[in-house]
C-alpha cells in the first residue's frame, strides 16, 4: 500500500533505518518470523534469487487457499526495497477510524476501484481485532450502530476502555466461520456486527452498501472480486530489474 509490495515492512530498526513495524498502523502484525524461516530455507537452495517481497506475496496466496479461499495466480520477480517508509506510513495505510471516502480514495490511488476495496475488506472474514482498535466503539458509551447483544459480547472480550496492548486482548472478526475466508463478514456487518468502525461504514455508506449486499448474497461473487483485487494489490508498482535488491536476510538491507 505504501510504495509497492517490496517487503519494506520487514526491515528492522538498524543502521539508520526506522522500522515501519513501529507505527501504530501496523499494530498487531505478528509471526513475521515465519517469513524469515522461509527465506532461510530458500537461501540455502537458491542464494540471492527469491526476494522477500515475492515470499510475502506467495505466502499470502497460499494462506488464502489454506483458509478455504481461491488459488490466485501471481506473478513473481519483485525485488526488495532498500529503505523503510516509516515516516509516511500514516499517509498511505487506511486507519480503522477513517471515513469511507478516505479509505476508498487511498485504494483508488493504487488502481483498486470501489468494488475491489469492498472485496479486500472482506479479508476481515478471518483473524481478529485487538481491543485497542475497537474500545472506542464500546466506551464510554456503546456505538448505537452496534447490535446491543454483540456489544455486550465485545465488552466481555474487552472489559476496559484502556486495554493493555501487552496482554493481546482481542475479539475475532467472525464468530461463526472464524478461519474460513467467506462472505460471512458481509452478512455480519449487515446485522450491525462489524468490529471496526470502517466495517460498519462499509455497510451504511450508499457508495459501498450495494456491493456489501451483493457479496453477502453471493459467496462466489465475493471470492471473484477478492481475487481480482488481491492481484491488483500485489502488482502495485513493484520494484523490478535493477531497482531495489534481493535481500539475503529479510530483516536487513544487504551490506554489499
Amino acid at each position: 500500500m505504501i510504495q509497492s509490495c517490496d517487503a519494506s515492512l520487514l526491515l528492522e530498526s538498524a543502521n539508520g533505518i526506522e522500522s515501519e513495524k513501529a507505527s501504530q498502523r501496523n499494530f498487531g502484525m505478528r509471526n513475521l518470523k515465519y517469513v524469515n524461516t522461509i527465506k532461510d530455507a530458500v537461501e540455502a537452495e537458491c542464494p540471492l534469487t527469491v526476494s522477500c517481497a515475492d515470499i510475502v506475496a506467495l505466502s499470502a496466496r497460499d494462506g488464502i487457499v489454506m483458509l478455504g479461499g481461491p488459488r490466485i495466480e501471481m506473478k513473481t520477480g519483485r525485488r526488495d526495497s532498500k529503505k523503510s517508509y516509516a515516516a509516511v506510513v500514516e499517509d498511505f495505510l487506511p486507519n480503522h477510524n477513517d471515513s469511507m471516502s478516505l479509505v476508498l480514495s487511498r485504494f483508488q490511488s493504487i488502481g483498486i476501484d470501489t468494488e475491489g476495496t469492498v472485496a479486500l475488506l472482506g479479508g476481515h472474514s478471518v483473524g481478529r481485532v485487538h481491543c485497542v482498535n475497537l474500545v472506542q466503539r464500546l466506551y464510554p458509551t456503546v456505538d448505537p450502530s452496534l447490535d446491543p447483544e454483540y456489544a455486550e459480547y465485545l465488552k466481555g472480550r474487552c472489559p476496559t476502555p484502556v486495554p493493555d496492548p501487552e496482554e493481546v486482548q482481542y475479539a475475532r472478526n467472525d464468530r461463526e466461520t472464524p478461519m474460513i475466508l467467506d462472505n460471512m463478514y458481509y452478512k455480519n456487518i449487515l446485522k450491525h456486527k462489524g468490529l471496526l468502525l470502517v466495517d460498519q461504514q462499509l455497510a451504511s455508506d450508499p457508495i459501498t452498501s450495494p456491493f456489501v449486499e451483493k457479496m453477502a448474497g453471493d459467496n462466489g461473487y465475493f471470492l471473484d472480486q477478492f481475487s481480482r483485487a488481491v492481484v491488483l494489490l500485489s502488482e502495485n508498482n513493484p520494484l523490478t530489474d535493477d531497482q531495489g535488491e534481493i535481500r539475503k536476510d529479510c530483516r536487513y538491507v544487504n551490506t554489499n
